[in-house]
């Protein structure tokens, strides 16, 4: 999507006032109303000049943003596909059933738990990659009172699934967040930052439109996930073609993720991992499934096509591999968790460097150990 953004921006159709006029609302009473569409009701509400940001305050990150990118396919900031990735989500929204959300409610509730867990009400909170609102779901408004809900695939917000809290849907995308700074007092997020060409710079976006003392919650795919698929088309591969070409996406280590949310200016880190595993009647139904979440390969040095061949002896190996006795095989899904809070004077900043604690534990130890082995002296 890099490179269409660009294209926009450099034909003088800025991609900012397009996200701004088709905000949409989806609000609970709809007397303020415009015209409605699907269930969404598009509005005019004069708060939403305090939230989202104005194309001229956008337009201004635009020449470093074009320094930066190379515009080719491949460069250092295009490892994914961002318009093949929205018309898989796209696709993927289309689905008259919901058959292949059933990972995405997992960890949808999953991160709603960690909000949970924070004894405090959110009067503003968004959501990114929210797709379908598969957190919102799990959410009370008695916790979030008004939550805004972004993706990349209008057709996600528009099968957007119902809630008691207002919600308000903007079509953005997560690598360039439309909002102000200091807006919201909760950002979360579930299954799409693991798509983002430029991970560092999004979070810098999460903390800016945090407001102070704000938190970020976060979950993502992790760097083991579907280690199973990933061996076994590549054992498959060098078999069948003599070499082999990525077919699964590359993640982020969790031994990344901590050192990013720092540098990102976010305190009070808490990262966890979370296996998932889903067993399946074979490899078909792995990648069918994938296809029908929206999460398939879509980085630029993707194979665009497997041999049938490759196929069946992938099909065997996978099985050979991993399968169980009941016949069926695992695809493990590793979820990494994240929250990190925007600095504000009122956490405590006086703790010492984990160094200087480190080294005061060790020579409490040393102590302890040389008394126990001292001589009694009677």
């Amino acid at each position: 999507m890099n490179n269409s953004i660009v294209s926009r921006f450099v034909n003088g159709s800025c991609v900012c006032t397009r996200v701004f006029k088709i905000c949409t609302n989806r609000v609970l009473d709809p007397e303020h109303a415009v015209h409605s569409h699907r269930n969404i009701t598009t509005a005019r509400f004069p708060p939403m000049n305090d939230i989202v940001s104005f194309p001229k305050i956008r337009c201004s990150q635009w020449s470093e943003f074009q320094r930066q990118s190379s515009g080719r396919a491949g460069g250092t900031m295009n490892v994914f596909d961002r318009t093949m990735k929205r018309r898989q989500k796209k696709w993927a929204a289309s689905q008259d059933t919901d058959k292949y959300d059933y990972l995405r409610d997992e960890v949808g509730s999953r991160v709603a738990d960690r909000v949970y867990d924070i004894a405090r009400t959110f009067p503003l909170a968004l959501d990114i990659g929210s797709g379908k609102s598969h957190i919102a779901e799990h959410l009370q408004k008695e916790v979030v009172e008004r939550l805004f809900l972004t993706d990349i695939s209008e057709k996600a917000l528009i099968n957007t699934r119902q809630s008691e809290i207002p919600t308000y849907c903007v079509m953005a995308d997560e690598e360039f967040l439309p909002f102000k700074e200091n807006t919201f007092d909760l950002v979360v997020s579930s299954m799409s930052l693991h798509w983002i060409n430029d991970l560092p710079g999004a979070l810098r976006q999460v903390i800016i439109i945090l407001k102070p003392d704000g938190v970020f919650i976060g979950a993502m795919v992790g760097g083991e996930t579907l280690y199973e698929l990933r061996c076994s088309l590549q054992l498959a591969e060098l078999e069948r073609e003599g070499g082999f070409s990525p077919h699964v996406s590359p993640y982020t280590a969790v031994t990344d993720l901590g050192n990013l949310l720092n540098q990102a200016g976010f305190t009070m880190l808490t990262v966890d991992i979370d296996d998932i595993q889903v067993h399946y009647p074979g490899i078909l139904e792995v990648m069918t499934d994938l296809q029908g979440m929206g999460e398939s390969n879509c980085a630029w040095n993707r194979k665009t096509m497997l041999h049938r061949d490759t196929i069946l002896a992938a099909a065997a190996i996978y099985q050979e591999m991993y399968g169980s006795e009941d016949g069926s095989v695992p695809a493990t899904f590793e979820i990494l968790y994240m929250i990190g809070w925007k600095p504000h004077e009122s956490q405590v900043c006086n703790l010492k460097p984990f160094r200087q604690v480190f080294v005061e534990i060790y020579c409490l130890c040393e102590i302890a150990s040389e008394s126990l082995h001292t001589p009694c002296i009677k």
